[in-house]
């Protein structure tokens, strides 16, 4: 990684010479090229998420962030770096909005803070020899953090996640979302390099070889080792029940509706089964706050699930919303509810959604924003694995928010979860550009771990999806469904089960190690100089 400085600084200064930002145009031109190419690969960036879900833009998008950061110096890197965050969260967290603009734009303000922190680094590691590995590998290091903090961490819209089936999503069952994104990165800084190098117009044995990386990169993804097909099946119902309202007011005047509706919907499928149009289920699973009111406590609540679920006679894993026992806190719980002996075993939601389950520093924020009140109760976090027995097999309970967690997922799956379920209430974000995003987390997760994954949303979108990420079954959003899809249970393992987080530790460590050896050099090349007097 290390060599001698001055015919690095030669190099640098020759490759900035060969940049899209011509040398010697006007350092207006550069600082205006430099800004396009931010809000450009931004955008390209989002599109490649869904709705949109055009995944092979990504590459190109993080291309022109990478290039718009290249050559000058880090400060003003970490400007262009927040401009380009900001281009690309803005569209791409607009689902926030339901809960108020202010919690968007603060929200965008504050995540595109670690893109800022990202681009510096990209800004100094691009000096050094085979930089578009540490530029990948800095990327990692961002969504590291940006899953870790503030407040337990807001790992939303990973390169990754833009990639819930696509040439890239095979790298998952190697090194999960990390080795993903580190994937679609690399790819993407080398269109950069490919891009500097073929500024002059003159061909050479370097380009080439550029060139076969780029195509290389996805297509390598392919020759990742997957676990085999295994005999053995589970029939799952999956019931959506839809809600009243919409927004921050989506139970309406009445929570029972809720309840009602889901309850409905189970006796719906029970007459199905005994008139033969549809199969029996093994399982049935209703989505997370399919019930906002306590069974535990409620005689009323009690009885409408219980009679549900006699009625379709096989246990049936709902989504309940329960105080604690001294009844100041609740949890997002799914309860196993047996047909004959009633609620059992059940997973508490350790991930938490921050102003949706619980308020940091609630006392302080209600004197200044009233919304917060809406709240309620302060959740609390559950301590153990969802691996809940029912019926023939042992489901992976993942509740919502969680699936974008690694380590909650994949303690779920070695604790012998098969398949996966998602329970998810995105009642407040229907008709948004999250249930979408949030699919395609679950077809991440499903070939991360060779586990189909059953999604049961209240309002949307309910899917299936089997071991390979390919959806077979899924929902319209705000309507009533139901079906019983037939998944396959398997047990093996893929290799980014078995090893967890070590590939993304060993990113981490080899894009500090980067950064630490462009630190040690000598000071910025003339071009970063020129370019830092523009501004």
């Amino acid at each position: 990684m290390r060599e001698d400085p001055a015919p690095v600084a030669q190099r640098t200064v020759q490759d900035d010479q060969r940049a899209p930002a011509v040398s010697g145009a006007p350092s207006r031109s550069r600082v205006l090229w430099r800004l396009a190419s931010c809000l450009v690969g931004g955008v390209l960036l989002f599109l490649a998420f869904p709705p949109a879900g055009l995944w092979f833009l990504a590459p190109p998008g993080v291309a022109l962030l990478t290039l718009a950061v290249r050559g000058v110096r880090a400060r003003r890197a970490a400007w262009l770096g927040y401009l380009g965050g900001a281009a690309f969260l803005f569209p791409a967290l607009a689902w926030v909005r339901p809960i108020g603009d202010d919690a968007w734009l603060i929200l965008v303000a504050v995540e595109s803070l670690f893109f800022a922190a990202m681009s510096a680094g990209v800004a100094l590691v691009a000096r050094l020899r085979a930089w578009p590995l540490w530029v990948a590998a800095l990327w990692v290091a961002q969504e590291w953090a940006r899953g870790l903090f503030p407040v337990g961490g807001f790992p939303w819209v990973r390169v990754a996640f833009s990639q819930g089936r696509s040439a890239f999503t095979p790298y998952a069952a190697l090194g999960g979302a990390p080795l993903v994104t580190f994937a679609v990165v690399l790819c993407g800084a080398l269109l950069a390099l490919l891009a500097v190098r073929l500024a002059p117009r003159r061909w050479t044995r370097e380009i080439a070889f550029l060139l076969a990386g780029v195509v290389a990169v996805p297509l390598l993804g392919y020759a990742v080792p997957r676990p085999g097909a295994e005999a053995g099946s589970v029939r799952v119902g999956v019931i959506q029940g839809d809600v009243p309202g919409q927004g921050m007011g989506f139970l309406g005047d009445e929570p029972s509706v809720v309840l009602r509706n889901h309850a409905d919907k189970t006796h719906e499928l029970a007459r199905a089964v005994r008139a033969g149009k549809v199969q029996r289920p093994d399982i049935v699973v209703w989505p997370e706050n399919s019930t906002d009111i306590d069974p535990y406590r409620s005689s009323f609540a009690y009885g409408i699930i219980d009679s549900a679920v006699r009625d379709i006679g096989v246990p049936v894993l709902v989504g309940a919303v329960v105080r604690s026992a001294d009844g100041q806190h609740r949890y997002t719980r799914g309860i196993v509810w047996d047909p004959a002996s009633g609620p059992g075993a059940y997973y508490d939601k350790r991930k938490l959604v921050p102003f949706g389950e619980f308020v940091p520093f609630k006392d302080l924020l209600a004197k200044f924003i009233k919304r917060i009140n809406l709240v309620g109760l302060q959740s609390l976090a559950g301590t153990r694995d969802g691996d809940l027995r029912m019926g023939p097999v042992t489901v992976g309970a993942v509740e919502c928010y969680e699936v974008a967690f690694d380590d909650i997922v994949r303690s779920t799956v070695r604790a012998g979860g098969t398949p996966i379920v998602v329970q998810t209430n995105n009642a407040t974000y229907a008709l948004t550009n999250l249930p979408p995003q949030q699919l395609a987390m679950s077809q991440l997760r499903a070939v991360e771990h060779n586990r189909a994954v059953i999604t049961a949303a209240t309002t949307g979108i309910s899917a299936y999806v089997d071991p390979g990420g390919q959806v077979h079954w899924r929902t319209a959003e705000r309507v009533a469904d139901m079906a019983v899809v037939t998944v396959p249970a398997r047990t093996g393992e893929t290799l980014a089960t078995r090893v967890g987080a070590l590939p993304e530790w060993a990113l981490l460590l080899a894009g500090a190690g980067a950064l630490a050896a462009a630190l040690r050099r000598r000071p910025a090349p003339q071009q970063d100089r020129t370019d830092e007097e523009d501004g």
